[in-house]
C-alpha cells in the first residue's frame, strides 16, 4: 500500500499519482506555486483517487476560485464509498469546509486526529489566524489555537509544517522565545516554504526588529513567484516595513505592483484585507490621503465582499467604505452585522466613518472598547494592530498627543523600546 508523506495510506495503487499528491500537499502546506496542478496530476495519473479530488477542490478554495472546486469535490463525494475509512473521514471535513460549516469541520477534525493525528492535511484547516479556530469568533482563541497544535508534537516532531503552525500559535501569544525555536527549525527542514517565512516575518515583527525583518523579506522574496499564494501577504509585511523604516517610494512601489486590485496575484481575501490596511497606515503614517485608490478598494470589496459574512474582512469592508466616502453601502454591515464576530463590526463601521471625517473623538469612542476582545476578528496581532493605531491616530489627531502616545506604549510597548511609530507626529 503506498503512503504519503506522514505514513498514511493512500487510496491508490499507482506511484505517479502518489508522488503528484504528495507534491501537492507539500505545496499547498509552504504556499509554493502549482498546488492545483499537482493534485490535478495526482487525479489524471489515477481519476478514482478520491483523496486527489477533494485535495484539489480544497486547493480551489484557497486560491480563491472556489467555483472551480465544484466538480472535483462532487467527484470525491462519488468515490468516498470505496475509501478506506481514514479518506472518508478526511473527505468529510473537506465537505464540510468546501460548503460553509466550519464548527462543524472543526469538531470533525478534533474526532478524525484521535484516530490518525499524523493526517496533516486534514489538521491543517485548524490552525493558523486564518483557520477554523481563527475565524471562529471565540474570546480565547489564541490559547484554543496552541492547546490544540501543542499535544501533537509527539506525533510530529520536527516536522517541518508542524514547527511552522507551533510558532505561529506561540508568537501570537507572546511566546517569542519558543517561536524562534520553531520556526527556525521549520525553515530549516523547508526554507522555501512560504508559511515559514511569513511568520518569521511576524517574529521580527513582535519584537520590533523592522530593519531586521525588511531585510529577511526582502531577500526571501527575490526567489518567490508573484503566481504563490502568499506573495500579496508577505508583500503586504515588506511594504508595511519599508513606510515604517522612512522607505516611502519603496513602500508604494510595493502596492502598486504586489498588492493593489488588478495588479496583485492571490486570494481575494488578501488584496480586499492588506490594501485597505496598508492605505490606512500610510495616511497615518503622513501619507496624503488617496480618494482614487480608496474608490478603487470600494469597487472591489463590493465585487467580492459586499455582505456582511467573515467578520476580520467586514473590518477591512467598512474601512474602504468609509475612507471612499460610499457610506450607503455600510447600512448591511451596520444593521444587519452577520460572522462569528459580527456584533463588532457595527462600531467599527461608524468609528472608521468618523474617523475619515476628522470626527477623532467618535473614531477613538467606538473603536477604542472593541481592543479587550479583539482577537475575535480572527487574523494575526499584526494585522488587528490596524485598529490600535487607529485609536492612538484619533487620540493624536484630537490634540491628545501624551494620551496618544501613553495609549500605544502600553499596547505596544516593544516599538517603545525599539522607538518610533508609525504615526506622524507622535
Amino acid at each position: 500500500m503506498l503512503k504519503d508523506r506522514y505514513g498514511n495510506e493512500l487510496g491508490t495503487q499507482s506511484a505517479a499519482a502518489r508522488d503528484a499528491y504528495v507534491r501537492g500537499a507539500d505545496s499547498l502546506m509552504a504556499a509554493t506555486p502549482g498546488t492545483d496542478h499537482a493534485f490535478a496530476e495526482a487525479v489524471a495519473a489515477d481519476e478514482g483517487f478520491a483523496l486527489a479530488h477533494i485535495s484539489l477542490a480544497r486547493a480551489k478554495q484557497l486560491m480563491g476560485r472556489g467555483h472551480e472546486a465544484k466538480v472535483p469535490r462532487a467527484r470525491a463525494l462519488e468515490l468516498a464509498a470505496g475509501a478506506s475509512p481514514r479518506e472518508q473521514s478526511h473527505i468529510a471535513i473537506f465537505d464540510k469546509i468546501l460548503t460553509g460549516h466550519g464548527e462543524a469541520a472543526l469538531a470533525a477534525i478534533k474526532e478524525h486526529l484521535k484516530t490518525w493525528p499524523r493526517d496533516a492535511m486534514a489538521f491543517a484547516p485548524a490552525t493558523s489566524v486564518f483557520g477554523l479556530i481563527g475565524f471562529c469568533g471565540r474570546v480565547g482563541r489564541e490559547q484554543e489555537q496552541l492547546e490544540m497544535i501543542a499535544p501533537l508534537e509527539q506525533h510530529y516532531g520536527d516536522d517541518w509544517w508542524y514547527r511552522t503552525q507551533l510558532a505561529f500559535a506561540q508568537i501570537e501569544l507572546g511566546q517569542f522565545a519558543e517561536g524562534e525555536r520553531n520556526i527556525e527549525t521549520a525553515l530549516a527542514g523547508f526554507p522555501r516554504s512560504a508559511h515559514a517565512s511569513h511568520i518569521r516575518g511576524h517574529l521580527f515583527y513582535e519584537v520590533g526588529e523592522r530593519e531586521a525583518g525588511l531585510a529577511f523579506l526582502n531577500d526571501w522574496m527575490k526567489d518567490y513567484p508573484r503566481d504563490g499564494l502568499m506573495h500579496c501577504h508577505n508583500s503586504w509585511h515588506q511594504a508595511l516595513w519599508s513606510l515604517e523604516t522612512g522607505r516611502i517610494a519603496d513602500a508604494w512601489r510595493i502596492y502598486n505592483e504586489s498588492l493593489r486590485p488588478g495588479a496583485a496575484w492571490g486570494p481575494q481575501v488578501n488584496v480586499a484585507t492588506d490594501c485597505p490596511a496598508f492605505l490606512l497606515r500610510a495616511e497615518m503614517a503622513g501619507e496624503p490621503r488617496k480618494p482614487e485608490l480608496w474608490r478603487e478598494l470600494a469597487e472591489y470589496s463590493t465585487q467580492w465582499f459586499g455582505k456582511p459574512g467573515l467578520s476580520f474582512v467586514d473590518m477591512h469592508t467598512v474601512l474602504a467604505y468609509a475612507m471612499a466616502g460610499d457610506v450607503d453601502k455600510l447600512a448591511p454591515f451596520t444593521d444587519s452585522p452577520r460572522g462569528s464576530a459580527g456584533d463588532m463590526v457595527p462600531p467599527m463601521a461608524r468609528g472608521f466613518k468618523a474617523y475619515a471625517n476628522g470626527d477623532y473623538k467618535t473614531a477613538a469612542t467606538e473603536i477604542e472598547p472593541l481592543l479587550a476582545t479583539h482577537e475575535r476578528l480572527g487574523g494575526s496581532r499584526a494585522q488587528r494592530d490596524l485598529l490600535e493605531y487607529v485609536v492612538a491616530s484619533a487620540k493624536l489627531r484630537g490634540g491628545g498627543r501624551d494620551e496618544a502616545r501613553s495609549f500605544i506604549e502600553y499596547r505596544r510597548p516593544r516599538n517603545a523600546k525599539v522607538g518610533g511609530f508609525p504615526l506622524a507626529g507622535l
